[in-house]
């Protein structure tokens, strides 16, 4: 017979026993696993291309262009009608078929005349030679004035480059006219803003008499320096038909139908 003090400790010892298979049986039911990390994904960047080369501009070279050919000059028939035989050139060097008779001179002048802004002189004046340009079907034409002479050469060559139509100078402070068919330059003037002239082909319709007080007359088709066309083709100061010009190279222009509209 056990006694109660024995039976105690069997039954504590049996308890105990029974509390930790409980444990154990509890555990794996109990704990949960842990969880693995997410793996972050990151986006790829985009490859960007490498910028290429920057097209490099091409040095200036010597660029020439001429519309004259044989046939193309006429001298004026009289010492007044230096716009009358600049129009008639300016026709022969756009057109194929050739106006250089005396009668045709007299009318082109009388129309320049009669284009012009009344003067003491009644003349024909810058302004009526565009006009008369124009009124040929030559056109369009404007008359401009430029401040700088390096400019005014510029802006004759690239009016030829870009309409293949000459250029009315207006020479000696406005008593005559030359008509300037071609140019050389440093630079293609549709490449090289800053293109320099460095030689004008003129054709001076009082050849071969040229003027004691502005020197000679070159002979058709010359090529001279811009030095040369200087002494000659000078500034000139507004008259009262062309106030809103200002002082300036004056210019007889040709301009593309979309510029003109614009103006």
């Amino acid at each position: 017979m056990i006694s109660r003090p024995v039976r105690l400790l069997l039954a504590g010892v049996l308890l105990a026993a029974c509390q930790a298979t409980a444990i154990e049986r509890q555990s794996p039911a109990t704990l949960a696993p842990t969880a693995a990390p997410t793996p972050t994904i990151r986006p790829t960047a985009t490859p960007q291309p490498s910028p290429g080369p920057t097209p490099t501009l091409a040095p200036p070279a010597a660029f020439a262009m001429n519309l004259y050919e044989d046939g193309d000059f006429v001298p004026q028939h009289t010492f007044e009608w230096c716009v009358g035989a600049s129009l008639q050139m300016a026709h022969n060097l756009v057109d194929a078929d050739s106006r250089s008779s005396y009668e045709d001179q007299q009318q082109l002048w009388e129309l320049a005349r009669d284009l012009s802004a009344p003067s003491a002189f009644r003349g024909a004046n810058p302004r009526g030679w565009a006009a008369a340009l124009n009124e040929m079907g030559l056109g369009p034409y404007e008359l401009v004035s430029v401040p700088d002479y390096e400019d005014a050469l510029r802006t004759a060559a690239a009016a030829i480059h870009d309409t293949e139509r000459p250029v009315g100078l207006v020479m000696w402070r406005g008593r005559h006219a030359w008509v300037m068919s071609g140019f050389e330059s440093m630079g293609d003037p549709a490449i090289h803003a800053d293109f320099r002239v460095t030689g004008v082909r003129v054709l001076d319709p009082l050849f071969p008499y040229g003027s004691s007080a502005w020197g000679a007359s070159p002979a058709p088709n010359s090529l001279i320096s811009p030095q040369e066309l200087a002494t000659q083709f000078v500034i000139r100061e507004p008259r009262r038909w062309s106030a809103e010009l200002g002082t300036g190279y004056f210019l007889v222009v040709p301009v593309n139908a979309a510029e003109a509209g614009d103006a």
